[in-house]
């Protein structure tokens, strides 16, 4: 069996869809809960749910990792 090809998610672009996407907050709100832009939320979340998208679609695996350094802003 061939390995599969490897989509890398942030965990900015997740954390921004879990509030967004599963905690109903809206991208000012999260980004407030995150100490970052609206802006900033909304390219986090057009990029992570792209890279999720893709992963399902073209059956990739999907890696999620350190990335922009927001990481230790919404450790609770």
């Amino acid at each position: 069996m061939s390995q599969l090809q490897t989509i890398h998610l942030e965990l900015s672009e997740l954390e921004a869809m879990r509030l967004c996407d599963l905690e109903g907050l809206d991208q000012t709100q999260a980004g407030e809960h995150m100490g970052i832009s609206r802006g900033t939320i909304q390219r986090l979340l057009g990029q992570g749910r792209s890279k999720l998208l893709k992963a399902i679609v073209e059956n990739r695996a999907l890696h999620i990792e350190e990335g922009a350094g927001h990481e230790d802003l919404y450790t609770e």
